[in-house]
């Protein structure tokens, strides 16, 4: 079942068990809050009354919004004022739709080990031939120290 609710001047397409982002309700994390203006409610194609309808919802977490920056200018004139902002909003999980409650997600079952041993794996044939490279290579030579190319200072008493 799904419904459509107005909150915040916004509206949402919820259905139960939905994680939703609206303007800030008041209440803490974990608290229900109840979104009773439903505009729409339907399962499917068909549509079903809205007469006291409510959808329950849970609070997960009050957190802000991402920063936007407002930059106002005025060409010619001087005039630079720079503010940022960031709007406060409330995470849902909907919980229940009228009477049709979410389901509870199941956890996903871990995939069954395979009992074979995996094929073994040839021998590293390429770790000899390095070694013998190694110790054929000639020594590198230090680096010869470059002579100073700074110039004098003039003598500014001449």
């Amino acid at each position: 079942m799904f419904a459509v609710v107005r909150t915040g001047g916004k509206q949402y397409r919820v259905a139960a068990g939905d994680k939703i982002v609206v303007e800030k309700l008041a209440g803490n994390a974990g608290d229900t809050v109840t979104l009773g203006d439903v505009l729409l409610a339907g399962e499917g194609s068909e549509l079903k009354s809205t007469d006291g309808l409510t959808v329950s919802a849970e609070i997960i977490a009050q957190a802000k919004a991402d920063k936007v920056i407002v930059f106002k200018k005025r060409r010619r004139h001087n005039y630079r004022r720079k503010n940022g902002h960031r709007q406060q909003h409330t995470i849902l999980r909907i919980t229940a739709i009228g009477d049709v409650k979410a389901e509870p997600k199941a956890k996903k079952a871990a995939a069954p080990k395979a009992e074979t041993a995996p094929a073994e794996k040839p021998a590293k044939k390429a770790a000899a031939p390095k070694a013998e490279a190694a110790e054929k290579a000639p020594a590198k030579k230090a680096a010869a120290k470059k002579a100073s190319t700074a110039k004098p200072a003039a003598d500014k008493n001449a």
